[in-house]
């Protein structure tokens, strides 16, 4: 499974981040948890509002801080 976290750096970007990997964690999956700060590769999701979560190459929130537990459950 493959988590990317995209935004351009910003502490709400950097604490999705911890979340997504506290999530993988809270649900005992193995997962690869990326940071994706590319101006171009967030458009490519079609994204207009950071932080955004993408999980195996679906958008699943964006412009939203999202909990552990939330990331969890797309998980």
């Amino acid at each position: 499974m493959k988590i990317e976290i995209l935004g351009t750096g910003c502490p709400k970007c950097k604490q999705l981040t911890t979340n997504a990997e506290a999530a993988v964690k809270l649900a005992g999956l193995e997962a690869e948890v990326v940071k994706v700060t590319d101006i171009d590769k967030i458009t490519d999701y079609g994204v207009m509002a950071t932080p955004a979560v993408v999980v195996d190459g679906k958008v699943v929130s964006a412009g939203k801080l999202l909990s552990a537990e939330d990331i969890r459950k797309f998980l």
